[in-house]
Protein backbone atom coordinates (compact mmCIF):
# COMPACT_ATOMS: atom_id res chain seq x y z
CA UNK A 1 0.00 0.00 0.00
CA UNK A 2 2.70 2.75 1.08
CA UNK A 3 4.65 1.51 -1.97
CA UNK A 4 1.79 2.43 -4.23
CA UNK A 5 1.31 5.46 -2.65
CA UNK A 6 4.61 6.45 -3.44
CA UNK A 7 4.69 5.14 -6.72
CA UNK A 8 1.84 7.91 -7.17
CA UNK A 9 4.01 10.81 -6.76
CA UNK A 10 6.97 9.17 -8.58
CA UNK A 11 4.94 10.06 -11.87
CA UNK A 12 5.20 13.75 -12.73
CA UNK A 13 1.93 14.10 -14.72
CA UNK A 14 0.13 11.78 -12.04
CA UNK A 15 1.25 14.30 -9.64
CA UNK A 16 0.54 16.97 -11.21
CA UNK A 17 -3.08 16.00 -11.68
CA UNK A 18 -3.42 14.56 -8.36
CA UNK A 19 -2.04 18.30 -6.61
CA UNK A 20 -4.73 19.63 -8.58
CA UNK A 21 -7.46 18.07 -7.84
CA UNK A 22 -6.35 18.77 -4.39
CA UNK A 23 -6.58 22.79 -4.66
CA UNK A 24 -8.97 23.19 -6.29
CA UNK A 25 -10.95 21.15 -3.76
CA UNK A 26 -9.24 23.69 -1.03
CA UNK A 27 -10.77 26.25 -3.26
CA UNK A 28 -14.25 24.71 -2.94
CA UNK A 29 -13.73 24.37 1.24
CA UNK A 30 -12.55 27.87 1.46
CA UNK A 31 -15.91 29.23 -0.47
CA UNK A 32 -17.66 27.25 1.61
CA UNK A 33 -17.44 29.39 4.95
CA UNK A 34 -17.89 32.83 3.06
CA UNK A 35 -21.53 33.38 3.90
CA UNK A 36 -24.47 34.93 2.05
CA UNK A 37 -24.74 38.96 2.64
CA UNK A 38 -27.93 40.35 4.66
CA UNK A 39 -29.03 37.47 6.85
CA UNK A 40 -28.41 36.89 10.36
CA UNK A 41 -25.99 33.72 11.49
CA UNK A 42 -27.70 33.40 14.55
CA UNK A 43 -31.41 33.32 13.53
CA UNK A 44 -30.67 30.83 10.61
CA UNK A 45 -28.69 28.03 13.19
CA UNK A 46 -31.89 28.75 15.28
CA UNK A 47 -33.96 27.80 12.45
CA UNK A 48 -32.14 25.13 11.04
CA UNK A 49 -32.28 22.61 13.73
CA UNK A 50 -36.10 22.18 13.39
CA UNK A 51 -35.60 21.37 9.63
CA UNK A 52 -34.02 18.37 10.50
CA UNK A 53 -35.86 15.30 8.67
CA UNK A 54 -37.14 17.72 5.85
CA UNK A 55 -36.10 18.17 2.30
CA UNK A 56 -34.32 20.97 3.42
CA UNK A 57 -32.06 18.54 5.18
CA UNK A 58 -31.58 16.43 2.04
CA UNK A 59 -30.52 19.34 0.34
CA UNK A 60 -28.50 20.33 2.94
CA UNK A 61 -26.11 16.70 3.18
CA UNK A 62 -25.86 17.71 -1.36
CA UNK A 63 -24.89 21.21 -0.51
CA UNK A 64 -21.90 19.99 2.07
CA UNK A 65 -23.97 21.47 4.68
CA UNK A 66 -23.54 25.05 3.03
CA UNK A 67 -27.47 25.87 3.15
CA UNK A 68 -27.29 25.55 6.77
CA UNK A 69 -24.95 28.17 7.12
CA UNK A 70 -26.11 30.06 4.24
CA UNK A 71 -22.68 30.34 2.27
CA UNK A 72 -22.21 31.61 -1.26
CA UNK A 73 -22.25 27.66 -2.60
CA UNK A 74 -25.23 27.24 -0.40
CA UNK A 75 -26.94 25.95 -3.47
CA UNK A 76 -24.30 23.10 -4.35
CA UNK A 77 -24.13 20.91 -6.76
CA UNK A 78 -27.54 19.84 -7.28
CA UNK A 79 -28.92 22.21 -9.76
CA UNK A 80 -26.40 20.80 -12.16
CA UNK A 81 -27.56 16.96 -10.98
CA UNK A 82 -30.87 18.60 -11.39
CA UNK A 83 -30.59 19.25 -15.27
CA UNK A 84 -28.24 16.31 -15.77
CA UNK A 85 -31.31 14.19 -14.94
CA UNK A 86 -33.42 16.44 -16.33
CA UNK A 87 -31.80 16.40 -20.03
CA UNK A 88 -31.29 12.48 -19.21
CA UNK A 89 -35.07 12.16 -19.04
CA UNK A 90 -35.77 14.20 -21.80
CA UNK A 91 -33.32 12.38 -24.07
CA UNK A 92 -35.70 9.44 -23.94
CA UNK A 93 -39.26 11.42 -25.30
CA UNK A 94 -37.53 14.39 -27.47
CA UNK A 95 -36.21 13.22 -30.51
CA UNK A 96 -33.53 15.81 -31.42
CA UNK A 97 -31.77 14.99 -28.08
CA UNK A 98 -31.89 11.52 -28.80
CA UNK A 99 -30.03 12.16 -32.25
CA UNK A 100 -27.68 14.55 -30.18
CA UNK A 101 -27.05 11.52 -27.85
CA UNK A 102 -26.31 9.67 -30.86
CA UNK A 103 -23.54 11.48 -32.77
CA UNK A 104 -20.53 11.16 -30.78
CA UNK A 105 -18.21 13.90 -29.16
CA UNK A 106 -19.89 16.87 -30.73
CA UNK A 107 -23.81 15.80 -29.54
CA UNK A 108 -22.11 15.10 -26.18
CA UNK A 109 -20.71 18.73 -25.98
CA UNK A 110 -24.55 20.08 -26.87
CA UNK A 111 -26.11 18.31 -24.37
CA UNK A 112 -23.45 19.50 -21.95
CA UNK A 113 -24.02 23.26 -23.75
CA UNK A 114 -27.67 22.61 -22.81
CA UNK A 115 -27.01 21.21 -19.28
CA UNK A 116 -25.23 24.75 -18.22
CA UNK A 117 -27.99 26.68 -19.28
CA UNK A 118 -30.46 24.69 -17.60
CA UNK A 119 -28.29 24.76 -14.46
CA UNK A 120 -28.39 28.23 -14.42
CA UNK A 121 -31.96 28.69 -15.18
CA UNK A 122 -32.65 26.25 -12.34
CA UNK A 123 -30.27 28.10 -9.85
CA UNK A 124 -31.83 31.52 -10.84
CA UNK A 125 -35.53 30.08 -9.68
CA UNK A 126 -34.22 28.25 -7.12
CA UNK A 127 -32.45 31.23 -5.11
CA UNK A 128 -35.03 33.99 -6.03
CA UNK A 129 -37.41 31.30 -4.34
CA UNK A 130 -35.12 31.24 -1.40
CA UNK A 131 -34.25 35.12 -1.09
CA UNK A 132 -38.51 35.09 -0.43
CA UNK A 133 -38.32 32.13 1.93
CA UNK A 134 -36.10 33.62 4.04
CA UNK A 135 -37.52 36.71 3.89
CA UNK A 136 -40.53 35.32 5.57
CA UNK A 137 -38.77 32.92 8.00
CA UNK A 138 -38.22 33.63 11.89
CA UNK A 139 -36.09 31.48 14.60
CA UNK A 140 -37.59 29.92 17.21
CA UNK A 141 -37.23 32.88 19.34
CA UNK A 142 -38.73 35.26 17.15
CA UNK A 143 -35.57 36.99 15.26
CA UNK A 144 -36.20 37.35 11.91
CA UNK A 145 -33.39 35.67 9.71
CA UNK A 146 -33.23 38.46 6.81
CA UNK A 147 -33.00 41.84 9.22
CA UNK A 148 -33.86 44.03 5.83
CA UNK A 149 -35.51 42.30 3.78
CA UNK A 150 -36.26 43.56 0.00
CA UNK A 151 -35.80 43.57 -3.87
CA UNK A 152 -31.99 44.74 -3.00
CA UNK A 153 -31.26 41.61 -0.96
CA UNK A 154 -33.37 39.17 -3.33
CA UNK A 155 -30.97 40.72 -6.16
CA UNK A 156 -27.97 40.20 -4.60
CA UNK A 157 -28.84 36.77 -3.39
CA UNK A 158 -29.88 35.35 -6.72
CA UNK A 159 -26.78 36.71 -7.90
CA UNK A 160 -24.49 35.43 -5.18
CA UNK A 161 -26.15 31.73 -4.92
CA UNK A 162 -26.12 31.40 -8.66
CA UNK A 163 -22.41 32.53 -8.89
CA UNK A 164 -21.57 30.24 -6.69
CA UNK A 165 -23.20 27.21 -8.42
CA UNK A 166 -21.86 27.99 -11.78
CA UNK A 167 -18.46 28.47 -10.31
CA UNK A 168 -18.56 25.02 -8.31
CA UNK A 169 -19.70 23.63 -11.76
CA UNK A 170 -16.57 25.25 -13.58
CA UNK A 171 -14.44 23.59 -10.76
CA UNK A 172 -15.79 20.16 -11.26
CA UNK A 173 -15.41 20.13 -15.18
CA UNK A 174 -11.91 21.22 -14.17
CA UNK A 175 -10.45 18.22 -12.24
CA UNK A 176 -12.50 16.01 -14.80
CA UNK A 177 -10.60 17.48 -17.51
CA UNK A 178 -7.11 18.04 -16.07
CA UNK A 179 -7.37 16.71 -12.43
CA UNK A 180 -8.38 12.94 -11.00
CA UNK A 181 -11.74 10.82 -10.94
CA UNK A 182 -15.01 12.85 -11.61
CA UNK A 183 -14.84 16.25 -10.21
CA UNK A 184 -18.70 16.40 -9.56
CA UNK A 185 -18.71 13.54 -7.62
CA UNK A 186 -15.60 14.43 -6.16
CA UNK A 187 -17.28 17.58 -5.25
CA UNK A 188 -20.34 16.20 -3.59
CA UNK A 189 -17.37 13.76 -2.02
CA UNK A 190 -15.53 16.60 -0.12
CA UNK A 191 -19.01 17.71 1.22
CA UNK A 192 -19.66 14.68 2.95
CA UNK A 193 -16.53 13.73 3.70
CA UNK A 194 -15.87 16.99 5.87
CA UNK A 195 -18.56 17.04 8.49
CA UNK A 196 -17.46 12.99 9.32
CA UNK A 197 -15.02 13.96 11.78
CA UNK A 198 -17.74 16.27 13.29
CA UNK A 199 -19.84 12.96 13.79
CA UNK A 200 -17.12 11.25 14.78
CA UNK A 201 -16.57 13.80 17.72
CA UNK A 202 -20.44 13.45 18.58
CA UNK A 203 -19.94 9.91 19.01
CA UNK A 204 -16.68 10.09 21.49
CA UNK A 205 -18.63 12.90 22.99
CA UNK A 206 -21.28 10.35 24.27
CA UNK A 207 -18.77 7.64 25.09
CA UNK A 208 -17.98 10.68 28.06
CA UNK A 209 -22.01 11.67 28.71
CA UNK A 210 -22.60 8.10 29.16
CA UNK A 211 -25.45 8.21 25.53
CA UNK A 212 -22.71 6.09 23.90
CA UNK A 213 -21.49 2.59 25.96
CA UNK A 214 -18.48 1.02 24.43
CA UNK A 215 -20.35 -1.89 23.86
CA UNK A 216 -22.78 -0.10 21.35
CA UNK A 217 -19.37 1.41 20.14
CA UNK A 218 -17.86 -1.78 19.17
CA UNK A 219 -21.41 -2.98 17.54
CA UNK A 220 -21.19 0.19 15.77
CA UNK A 221 -17.53 -0.17 14.06
CA UNK A 222 -18.30 -3.76 13.02
CA UNK A 223 -21.24 -2.69 11.84
CA UNK A 224 -19.50 0.54 10.01
CA UNK A 225 -16.90 -1.82 8.31
CA UNK A 226 -19.71 -4.34 7.41
CA UNK A 227 -21.61 -2.16 5.44
CA UNK A 228 -18.32 -0.83 3.62
CA UNK A 229 -17.91 -4.02 2.61
CA UNK A 230 -21.02 -4.90 1.42
CA UNK A 231 -21.81 -1.49 -0.17
CA UNK A 232 -18.05 -2.47 -2.29
CA UNK A 233 -19.31 -5.80 -2.95
CA UNK A 234 -22.48 -4.78 -4.84
CA UNK A 235 -21.37 -1.85 -5.88
CA UNK A 236 -18.47 -3.85 -8.75
CA UNK A 237 -21.18 -6.71 -8.67
CA UNK A 238 -22.01 -7.77 -12.49
CA UNK A 239 -24.23 -10.63 -13.70
CA UNK A 240 -21.62 -11.75 -16.89
CA UNK A 241 -23.97 -12.46 -20.20
CA UNK A 242 -21.58 -14.66 -22.49
CA UNK A 243 -21.68 -13.52 -26.19
CA UNK A 244 -20.20 -15.15 -29.12
CA UNK A 245 -19.23 -13.14 -32.35
CA UNK A 246 -19.51 -15.30 -35.31
CA UNK A 247 -16.78 -15.09 -37.82
CA UNK A 248 -16.53 -12.69 -40.63
CA UNK A 249 -14.01 -12.67 -43.98
CA UNK A 250 -13.15 -8.94 -45.03
CA UNK A 251 -10.72 -8.91 -47.85
CA UNK A 252 -7.85 -11.18 -46.39
CA UNK A 253 -9.22 -10.87 -43.26
CA UNK A 254 -10.69 -12.95 -40.88
CA UNK A 255 -12.87 -10.97 -37.75
CA UNK A 256 -14.91 -12.31 -34.90
CA UNK A 257 -15.15 -15.83 -34.00
CA UNK A 258 -14.43 -14.68 -30.22
CA UNK A 259 -16.19 -14.93 -27.07
CA UNK A 260 -16.57 -12.28 -24.84
CA UNK A 261 -19.83 -11.11 -21.61
CA UNK A 262 -22.10 -8.61 -21.59
CA UNK A 263 -21.78 -7.17 -18.32
CA UNK A 264 -24.93 -5.73 -15.87
CA UNK A 265 -24.35 -4.55 -12.87
CA UNK A 266 -26.49 -4.97 -10.33
CA UNK A 267 -26.70 -1.52 -9.19
CA UNK A 268 -27.43 0.02 -12.38
CA UNK A 269 -28.94 3.12 -11.40
CA UNK A 270 -26.80 3.84 -8.53
CA UNK A 271 -27.72 6.53 -5.97
CA UNK A 272 -29.97 8.15 -8.24
CA UNK A 273 -33.08 6.50 -6.85
CA UNK A 274 -32.23 7.12 -3.64
CA UNK A 275 -32.13 11.18 -4.26
CA UNK A 276 -35.64 10.97 -6.58
CA UNK A 277 -37.29 9.11 -3.46
CA UNK A 278 -35.88 11.02 -0.35
CA UNK A 279 -36.90 13.98 -2.61
CA UNK A 280 -40.25 12.57 -3.39
CA UNK A 281 -40.83 11.38 0.87
CA UNK A 282 -39.73 14.42 2.22
CA UNK A 283 -42.52 16.80 0.49
CA UNK A 284 -45.22 15.99 2.70
CA UNK A 285 -43.68 16.75 6.02
CA UNK A 286 -41.86 19.69 4.50
CA UNK A 287 -45.51 21.34 3.47
CA UNK A 288 -47.09 20.07 6.54
CA UNK A 289 -44.90 21.95 9.19
CA UNK A 290 -45.98 25.12 7.19
CA UNK A 291 -49.92 24.29 7.78
CA UNK A 292 -51.08 25.12 10.99
CA UNK A 293 -53.23 22.39 11.53
CA UNK A 294 -54.17 19.41 13.73
CA UNK A 295 -54.39 16.80 10.49
CA UNK A 296 -51.33 18.47 9.26
CA UNK A 297 -49.24 18.30 11.93
CA UNK A 298 -50.69 14.78 12.24
CA UNK A 299 -48.95 13.86 9.18
CA UNK A 300 -46.01 15.74 10.16
CA UNK A 301 -45.79 13.19 12.81
CA UNK A 302 -46.09 10.27 10.58
CA UNK A 303 -43.56 11.12 8.22
CA UNK A 304 -41.03 11.67 10.80
CA UNK A 305 -37.63 9.49 10.72
CA UNK A 306 -38.48 5.79 12.04
CA UNK A 307 -42.10 6.10 11.28
CA UNK A 308 -43.89 2.61 9.92
CA UNK A 309 -45.92 4.73 7.07
CA UNK A 310 -42.35 6.65 6.06
CA UNK A 311 -40.78 3.87 6.16
CA UNK A 312 -42.85 1.79 4.35
CA UNK A 313 -42.89 4.42 1.56
CA UNK A 314 -39.60 5.85 1.59
CA UNK A 315 -39.03 1.64 0.37
CA UNK A 316 -41.85 1.53 -2.17
CA UNK A 317 -40.10 4.76 -3.64
CA UNK A 318 -37.09 3.50 -3.61
CA UNK A 319 -38.23 0.08 -5.35
CA UNK A 320 -39.64 1.83 -8.13
CA UNK A 321 -37.54 4.64 -9.13
CA UNK A 322 -34.67 2.09 -9.21
CA UNK A 323 -36.58 0.00 -12.16
CA UNK A 324 -37.80 3.84 -13.37
CA UNK A 325 -34.63 5.06 -13.75
CA UNK A 326 -33.30 1.73 -15.02
CA UNK A 327 -35.58 1.54 -18.04
CA UNK A 328 -34.61 4.63 -18.82
CA UNK A 329 -31.04 4.67 -19.05
CA UNK A 330 -30.55 1.34 -20.05
CA UNK A 331 -32.62 -0.20 -23.45
CA UNK A 332 -32.42 -3.80 -24.06
CA UNK A 333 -33.73 -3.34 -27.44
CA UNK A 334 -30.99 -1.36 -28.36
CA UNK A 335 -28.61 -3.45 -27.20
CA UNK A 336 -29.83 -6.55 -28.97
CA UNK A 337 -29.69 -4.86 -32.44
CA UNK A 338 -26.29 -3.27 -31.49
CA UNK A 339 -24.85 -7.04 -30.57
CA UNK A 340 -26.85 -7.90 -34.00
CA UNK A 341 -25.46 -5.50 -35.58
CA UNK A 342 -21.76 -6.58 -34.92
CA UNK A 343 -22.63 -10.31 -35.79
CA UNK A 344 -22.68 -11.08 -31.94
CA UNK A 345 -25.50 -13.59 -29.90
CA UNK A 346 -26.12 -14.85 -26.96
CA UNK A 347 -26.01 -19.10 -27.16
CA UNK A 348 -28.71 -20.28 -27.21
CA UNK A 349 -31.13 -16.93 -27.57
CA UNK A 350 -32.07 -16.02 -31.18
CA UNK A 351 -31.43 -12.17 -32.12
CA UNK A 352 -33.24 -9.62 -31.73
CA UNK A 353 -36.59 -9.91 -29.97
CA UNK A 354 -35.64 -12.75 -27.96
CA UNK A 355 -32.32 -11.40 -26.88
CA UNK A 356 -33.75 -8.02 -25.77
CA UNK A 357 -36.06 -9.87 -24.06
CA UNK A 358 -33.26 -12.43 -22.14
CA UNK A 359 -31.43 -9.60 -21.54
CA UNK A 360 -35.01 -7.64 -20.13
CA UNK A 361 -35.57 -10.73 -17.80
CA UNK A 362 -31.81 -11.28 -16.20
CA UNK A 363 -31.95 -6.85 -15.84
CA UNK A 364 -35.12 -6.81 -14.10
CA UNK A 365 -33.99 -9.58 -11.35
CA UNK A 366 -31.06 -8.67 -10.60
CA UNK A 367 -32.38 -5.09 -9.94
CA UNK A 368 -34.55 -6.28 -7.50
CA UNK A 369 -31.59 -7.35 -6.01
CA UNK A 370 -30.40 -3.65 -6.47
CA UNK A 371 -33.23 -2.27 -5.16
CA UNK A 372 -33.76 -3.94 -2.27
CA UNK A 373 -29.54 -2.90 -1.31
CA UNK A 374 -30.13 0.36 -1.94
CA UNK A 375 -33.79 0.09 0.46
CA UNK A 376 -31.49 -1.07 3.41
CA UNK A 377 -28.44 1.06 2.69
CA UNK A 378 -30.87 4.15 2.52
CA UNK A 379 -33.14 2.77 5.59
CA UNK A 380 -29.90 2.11 8.18
CA UNK A 381 -28.71 5.71 9.27
CA UNK A 382 -32.47 6.05 10.69
CA UNK A 383 -32.64 2.87 12.53
CA UNK A 384 -28.98 4.18 14.08
CA UNK A 385 -30.60 7.27 15.37
CA UNK A 386 -34.03 6.48 15.87
CA UNK A 387 -35.15 3.05 15.38
CA UNK A 388 -38.23 2.08 14.27
CA UNK A 389 -41.76 3.45 15.89
CA UNK A 390 -43.60 0.22 15.93
CA UNK A 391 -46.45 1.94 18.25
CA UNK A 392 -47.59 3.82 14.99
CA UNK A 393 -48.96 0.48 13.62
CA UNK A 394 -52.55 -0.46 14.34
CA UNK A 395 -53.36 -2.93 16.20
CA UNK A 396 -49.98 -4.74 16.88
CA UNK A 397 -48.35 -1.56 17.51
CA UNK A 398 -48.32 -2.04 21.37
CA UNK A 399 -47.74 -5.54 21.62
CA UNK A 400 -44.68 -4.84 19.25
CA UNK A 401 -43.68 -2.03 21.71
CA UNK A 402 -43.67 -4.03 24.57
CA UNK A 403 -42.43 -7.37 23.59
CA UNK A 404 -39.24 -5.74 21.56
CA UNK A 405 -35.74 -4.52 22.55
CA UNK A 406 -35.36 -0.63 22.97
CA UNK A 407 -32.30 -0.86 20.57
CA UNK A 408 -34.83 -1.83 17.91
CA UNK A 409 -37.46 0.87 19.07
CA UNK A 410 -35.14 3.49 20.25
CA UNK A 411 -32.20 2.96 18.04
CA UNK A 412 -28.56 3.48 19.06
CA UNK A 413 -28.76 7.28 19.57
CA UNK A 414 -25.99 7.83 16.85
CA UNK A 415 -25.90 11.32 16.40
CA UNK A 416 -24.88 11.45 12.93
CA UNK A 417 -25.38 10.60 9.24
CA UNK A 418 -23.51 7.19 9.31
CA UNK A 419 -24.97 4.87 6.18
CA UNK A 420 -27.37 5.63 3.48
CA UNK A 421 -26.77 8.20 0.71
CA UNK A 422 -23.94 9.49 2.20
CA UNK A 423 -21.42 6.25 2.49
CA UNK A 424 -22.71 5.16 -0.60
CA UNK A 425 -21.59 8.20 -2.46
CA UNK A 426 -18.56 8.17 -0.63
CA UNK A 427 -17.36 4.40 -1.06
CA UNK A 428 -18.09 4.68 -4.54
CA UNK A 429 -16.02 7.97 -5.75
CA UNK A 430 -13.32 6.62 -3.89
CA UNK A 431 -13.43 3.68 -5.77
CA UNK A 432 -13.67 5.18 -9.10
CA UNK A 433 -10.58 7.52 -8.12
CA UNK A 434 -9.06 4.65 -7.36
CA UNK A 435 -9.76 2.78 -10.24
CA UNK A 436 -8.77 5.86 -12.55
CA UNK A 437 -5.36 5.82 -10.10
CA UNK A 438 -4.79 2.38 -10.56
CA UNK A 439 -5.26 2.50 -14.32
CA UNK A 440 -2.95 5.00 -14.85
CA UNK A 441 -0.32 3.53 -12.76
CA UNK A 442 -0.61 0.31 -15.02
CA UNK A 443 -0.44 2.07 -17.99
CA UNK A 444 2.75 3.31 -17.09
CA UNK A 445 4.58 -0.45 -15.51
CA UNK A 446 3.89 0.44 -11.65
CA UNK A 447 2.29 -1.77 -9.84
CA UNK A 448 -0.96 -0.45 -8.61
CA UNK A 449 -2.84 -0.99 -5.21
CA UNK A 450 -4.09 -4.64 -6.08
CA UNK A 451 -0.46 -6.11 -7.42
CA UNK A 452 -1.22 -8.84 -4.70
CA UNK A 453 -4.93 -9.79 -5.72
CA UNK A 454 -5.99 -11.00 -9.05
CA UNK A 455 -9.48 -10.56 -9.37
CA UNK A 456 -10.18 -14.06 -11.49
CA UNK A 457 -13.35 -14.84 -13.55
CA UNK A 458 -15.41 -18.23 -12.88
CA UNK A 459 -13.43 -20.05 -15.47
Amino acid sequence: MLESIRNMFVIPDLRKRIFFTLALLAIYRIGSVIPNPGISAEALAEFWQTAKGTILGFIDLFSGRNMSRMTIFALGIMPYISASIILQLLTVVWPYLERLSKEGELGRRKITQYTRYGTVLICVIQAFGISIFLEKLHAPGGAPIVPNPGWGFRLLTVLTLTTGTVFIMWLGEQISERGIGNGISLIIFAGIVVDFPRGIQTVLLGLKTGDMTPLRLIFLLILMISVIAVIVFVERAHRRIPVSYAKRVVGRKIYGGQSTHLPLRVNTGGVIPIIFAASIITIPPTLANFIKHPIAESIARQFGWGMPLYNLLYIISIIFFTYFYVSIIFNPSDVADNLRKYGGYIPGIRPGKNTADYIDNVLSRITLVGAIYLAAIAILPEFLMTGFKVQAIPLIGDFLEANLPKWFTQGLNVQFYFGGTSILIVVGVAMDTLQQIEAQLVMRHYDGFMKKVRIRGRR
